[in-house]
């Protein structure tokens, strides 16, 4: 069996800020009909204040770090005509989801229509990492075993501490809004891309979905593409923790297909188990604990962290390039993730436009 291509793809979503109010601003509509130099790898949202990003196909680490610098620039210099900033969180500080207008194309329409209220209240925003997996058994497979990390992955990406003014007590709000949608949240373990492809051509048949791309699992099979799309991460405020998480993801999958050609595996535990270390990393984030399933016991979130880094990863980051990209993980364990520095900031301060300022400083960093 022919190894996976392990290419990397990342998708980001961005608000569109008004730097005077620091609110969300409806804007991508007109962002998209100014410069079509760019147009091809930006997209619009569901909300007319969210715009997406997309890489092209790229081999590692560091090329999708070239992407996203450039990406982030062409996006912020599209804002900056009209004046504005583009901001990298899971959630806006305290914009109202309420007075937000949704995108006027087809599709969005037909989300808003088919979700209600639902669709008016998705006013998040996420990081997607796909890895390219080309034959389906070892992508089912990988899909399977890699859920156990997915909490380990968010505890590194949270940036939604915040909703509509409040501070949630939460550190991925953004996962509870989005825990609204059906077909969202763990995947339970599939038996095979036959099961899989049964039930999105049963759900197709019974008019639920129009194809698989509405399935919004935490980690599911892409419908358009021999990829295994990662979904479960807040948007990453900073450059460096978006090609961090990209680059971990890509190693555990590089780990798995080491495993299954020397007949070894990796054990694959329940969905309701794992959705537990879930909720802990949604409310704690790195400050808090996470279950070790195999020992039955548990752990300091950080600690889990750095054995995902150093025991099951380590041996794979040499061969595919990606150390130094990898352990930029350590300084989020020793800083704090987006999440945290948000709080730290909003504690100092007591404002959220000085929150809003730091996440538009650091989305720029770098670029």
């Amino acid at each position: 069996m022919k190894p996976p291509s392990l290419t990397l793809g990342i998708e980001e979503e961005y608000q569109i800020i008004d730097p005077q109010t620091r609110e969300l601003t409806s804007y991508i509509t007109q962002m998209l009909q100014e410069d079509h130099l760019v147009i091809a790898q930006v997209k619009p949202e569901l909300h007319q204040s969210i715009v997406e990003v997309g890489t092209v196909v790229c081999k590692t680490p560091a090329e999708v770090r070239a992407e996203l610098v450039k990406l982030r620039r062409d996006v912020s210099g599209l804002a900056a005509k009209n004046g504005l900033r583009i901001a990298a969180a899971g959630t806006h500080p305290f914009s109202s989801w309420t007075q937000q207008e949704i995108t006027p194309l087809e599709r969005y329409l037909g989300v808003r229509k088919d979700m209600g209220e639902l669709a008016q209240r998705l006013l998040i925003f996420g990081t997607h990492v796909h890895i390219g997996i080309e034959d389906r058994g070892f992508l089912i497979d990988a899909l399977n075993v890699s859920r156990y990390f997915l909490p380990h992955l968010l505890c590194l990406s949270t940036s939604s501490p915040f909703w509509m003014g409040r501070s949630t007590g939460l550190k991925s709000y953004r996962s509870v809004v989005f825990r609204g949608f059906p077909r969202t949240g763990v995947p339970r373990a599939l038996r095979s891309w036959s099961e899989y492809t049964e039930l999105v051509e049963v759900l197709s048949r019974t008019q639920c979905i129009p194809d698989g791309s509405k399935i919004w699992w935490d980690v599911r099979p892409n419908w358009s593409y021999p990829t295994l799309e990662f979904r479960v991460c807040d948007v990453c405020t900073r450059v460096d923790e978006a090609v961090c998480v990209a680059a971990i993801i890509q190693a555990v999958v590089a780990k798995l297909w080491r495993l299954r050609r020397d007949n070894l595996s990796f054990r694959v535990y329940p969905a309701e188990f794992i959705e537990e270390n879930k909720w802990r990393a949604v409310r704690y984030g790195l400050d808090g604990q996470l279950i070790d399933f195999g020992k039955g016991i548990e752990l300091p979130a950080r600690e889990l962290v750095r054995e995902l880094l150093e025991w099951f990863i380590g041996d794979v980051v040499d061969e595919l390039g990606s150390r130094k990209e990898v352990e930029y993980a350590y300084r989020i364990l020793e800083e704090g993730s987006s999440a945290d520095r948000q709080l730290a900031t909003y504690k100092r301060t007591g404002d959220f436009k000085a929150v809003v300022d730091q996440l538009i400083a650091e989305t720029a960093e770098g670029l």
